[in-house]
């Protein structure tokens, strides 16, 4: 008689990714040149920074944070900034130690991007602006560029 999986759990030696909770973990705005910036005619500048982490927090269970910090400028002023670290709680089981890495720097920011992406539009509304809805980020590609660059500094 052979061994049959538990109703409702993956097959034994298959991987398994499941999503606990989405939060915002930390959420700043800054709107220094306010009310002047609001009279600003030329359109802003716009910089983006991108940073992603991810933690064991239990067994099997992880927590990614991805936070984007958004400046506007317009010559050397500061229009607005935001910075907000969007986070997920995420079971991930029956991945092998050296992928786990890709799924953590991967396949979590690209399922919290989209809630990160209207935190900041949302941000940016309520701070008198038109909403900066960024693009698309292909989280894939910025992790096989990185582990491009890791990989010639681990050869020497």
């Amino acid at each position: 008689m052979a061994d049959t999986p538990q109703a409702g759990g993956p097959p034994p030696g298959t991987a398994s990714f499941s999503i606990e909770k989405i939060y915002v973990k930390d959420l700043s705005l800054e709107n220094p040149g306010a009310p002047q910036s609001f009279r600003q005619q030329a359109s802003p500048q716009i910089e983006i920074g991108l940073r992603t982490s991810g933690d064991q927090i239990e067994p099997d269970t992880y927590e990614s944070v991805l936070t984007i910090t958004l400046t506007a400028k317009v010559a050397d002023k500061t229009l607005f900034l935001v910075e907000a670290a969007q986070a997920g709680i995420f079971t991930i089981k029956g991945v092998p130690a050296e992928q786990l890495q890709g799924v953590l720097a991967v396949h979590c920011p690209t399922v919290l991007f989209p809630y990160v992406r209207e935190t900041i539009a949302d941000a940016v509304a309520r701070a008198g602006f038109p909403p900066v809805h960024l693009a698309p980020i292909n989280f894939e590609a910025l992790y096989a560029q990185q582990a491009g660059q890791a990989a010639p500094a681990t050869a020497n």
